[in-house]
């Protein structure tokens, strides 16, 4: 656990150069977000997976893959796979009948992206909402290189933005700008008040675009998840997968032991000692009730759940989380 207490909004004291890197770290730049085109691979959301992929094993979902489309009923020819002949028409009309189908090529992938206030938060290298945007960019590349539709609902504390799936990498860009919007508006002492429904007002308008058999990914820290968020998820998750990604930082684990901690939202600011046991005690329990109320959706409802850090770069967390597959 590192307990470095330097913040990723902090003016650096010299370089020009370390004020652009850490400006980067609080907002997210659509530039950055192009690049990372070339970083999405060695990860998948397939079927099959190596062992140590969060996507296998036995307490996550089995993603269902690509489908099959009934296209039409005909006479048995020589050379057709017997195992598409339709027996109950064979039997009826006398003659040998086949069912074709063809392969579904491609389906529709939607980010639910989390940029409200609570993801205004790093302690020593990137933002949590600027982590976010980052596996938005990373699994969006890699859903159009593989000739899938991308979608996203994206949130903040005020407002939820709707994109709808298209193909195409000039629509990538034209999600990952509307992410990147959002970012931008994130401030200090911004939306404290309006956050709690957020979440549920983005996965109200999911259930409304989404359809059967798309491919659902969470990208958030799990803030202001609630009872009904649990049961919006569930009714999503019949008839679509869901993939759960859960940012987190290190510092939120635990407080730093200080006598004399300042905690300010950039309106209000409390001076307290952290020494003190009951207020350590009262921090975790409060940090691991948030977190034991969406771990407990995403296990209910058989959701693989990826644990990244904003520490480490996003695109070996997400191979690592995901399975080094091609």
């Amino acid at each position: 656990m590192k307990k470095d207490r330097s913040n990723a909004s902090d003016t650096p004291d010299d370089s020009t150069g370390a004020a652009v890197n850490k400006s980067k770290n609080v907002y997210v730049d659509i530039n950055d977000l192009r690049r990372l085109q070339h970083q999405a691979k060695g990860f998948s959301f397939l079927t099959k997976q190596p062992v140590n992929s969060a996507l296998s094993g036995k307490n996550v979902s089995k993603l269902r893959g690509r489908g099959l489309n009934f296209e039409e009923l005909r006479h048995y020819r020589p050379g057709d796979d017997i195992r598409s002949m339709d027996w109950k028409v064979t039997r009826r009309t006398g003659k040998p009948h086949i069912k074709v189908y063809t392969e579904e090529r491609e389906r529709n992938v939607y980010l639910v992206v989390n940029q409200s206030s609570s993801m205004f938060f790093g302690s020593t290298n990137k933002m949590k909402s600027v982590i976010a945007a980052e596996i938005s960019a990373l699994m969006a590349w890699k859903v159009t290189d593989s000739g899938d539709r991308i979608g996203a609902i994206i949130f903040n504390d005020t407002k939820v933005k709707v994109v709808p799936a298209k193909r195409g990498k000039q629509h990538v860009v034209n999600v990952l700008t509307e992410v990147v919007k959002m970012n931008h508006q994130l401030k200090v002492g911004k939306g404290r008040e309006s956050n709690a429904n957020s979440i549920n007002e983005a996965l109200i308008k999911l259930s409304h675009i989404c359809g059967h058999n798309a491919l659902i990914i969470i990208v958030g820290d799990g803030h202001g998840w609630d009872t009904k968020s649990t049961q919006l998820i569930k009714n999503i998750r019949q008839h679509n997968d869901v993939i759960a990604c859960q940012i987190y930082d290190p510092l939120e684990q635990q407080l730093p032991e200080m006598s004399n901690m300042v905690v300010s939202d950039g309106e209000k600011q409390i001076q307290f000692s952290s020494l003190n046991r009951n207020t350590q005690d009262k921090y975790r329990a409060s940090i691991e009730q948030q977190e034991n109320r969406f771990e407990s959706a995403t296990r209910k409802n058989r959701i693989p759940l990826l644990f990244l850090n904003t520490l480490e770069p996003i695109e070996k967390q997400l191979r690592k989380e995901l399975g080094k597959v091609g």
